[in-house]
Parts: C-alpha cells; sequence; structure tokens
C-alpha cells in the first residue's frame, strides 16, 4: 500500500479504534456552512464528523475487525466518532437533519453490532448520559428521603398540635 494511503488508512483506523460506535452520514447536497455547522454541532457532544474515500473506511474496518458496511460506502459518505456520547451524537444529527433536511444517515455500528438509521434514530431520542445519571442518583437516594421524611413526622405533628394549643391560647 502507497504509504500516503497507510498513513489515511492508519489514522482512521486510531480514530475509529477509540471509538465505541461509527456512524456514517450521505452528505452530498450540504454545503461547506452547513457542514461546518454540523461538525461545530458534533464537537459540542465530544463527536467528530470526517470524510475520507469508502475504499480507506472498508479498509478500516477490515482492520478493526468491524462488520463490514460495504453496501452502504458508496457516494459522498462522512463518518462520525467520539469518545463516549453516541446518544449525543445521533441526537445532534438527528436535529440537524430535521432543521436543514439533509444529510442522510445510512447506518452505524456500536459496539460491534450494526445499526440502521431506525436504530440511530432511536437511539438520539433517549436522555443524555448525564441526565440518565441524575435519574439514577435519584431513584438511589428516594428510599433514604422517604424513610427521613417518616421519622421526622410524629415530631412535626407534635409540634403542629403544640403550635396550635399556643394560639388558642390555651
Amino acid at each position: 500500500m502507497n504509504p500516503d494511503k497507510k498513513y489515511i488508512v492508519d489514522e482512521l483506523l486510531e480514530r475509529v479504534n477509540n471509538s465505541p460506535f461509527v456512524l456514517v452520514v450521505e452528505y452530498s447536497g450540504v454545503t461547506v456552512q452547513e457542514f461546518a455547522e454540523l461538525r461545530n454541532r458534533l464537537s459540542e457532544t465530544g463527536a467528530e464528523c470526517h470524510v475520507a474515500k469508502n475504499t480507506f473506511m472498508k479498509k478500516t474496518l477490515e482492520l478493526a475487525e468491524l462488520p463490514a458496511l460495504d453496501e452502504h460506502l458508496k457516494g459522498q459518505t462522512a463518518f462520525i466518532t467520539g469518545e463516549d456520547d453516541v446518544c449525543g451524537a445521533s441526537k445532534a444529527i438527528k436535529n440537524f437533519i430535521k432543521e436543514f433536511k439533509k444529510p442522510e444517515i445510512k447506518v452505524g455500528i456500536l459496539d460491534g453490532d450494526v445499526l440502521d438509521e431506525s436504530q440511530i434514530n432511536a437511539l438520539a431520542d433517549l436522555p443524555s448520559r448525564d441526565e440518565l445519571l441524575g435519574k439514577l442518583l435519584g431513584t438511589i437516594n428516594e428510599p433514604g428521603i422517604q424513610l427521613l421524611r417518616t421519622l421526622n413526622e410524629p415530631g412535626g405533628s407534635l409540634a403542629r398540635v403544640l403550635q396550635a394549643k399556643a394560639d388558642k391560647g390555651e
């Protein structure tokens, strides 16, 4: 393989290996300004969007021992990778598509499994990682809060009865 091509494949391989997901989008018809906006929105979620030749990506997926996406790697494709939050990246893409009517989601890979467009859109509808952690923390804290309220209720009731008697002047 040509050293220049090997360098590109090695760089793609590093990105793919450091990411639990790869999303593939068809970006034909997207202007340079729109593409820059998409990249900005993705960077806010910790994801990156890169354009590479489809043959380079095929070779990269083969070297990374990930499922082949040959039938989807046609046309003008961009590849989205990130460090952890596939939901945030898919949400950014879905919102961008809703606003600009392009690009088109083709396929994705998450932890070695192939995802179709509907599955990627379902990921976009999930709450973010931070929201889920907040809900989990609330669920974990709820029994302790209820116990505290139960333990405080008899003393609070007694205080209200005494205050009512004091207000009546008894």
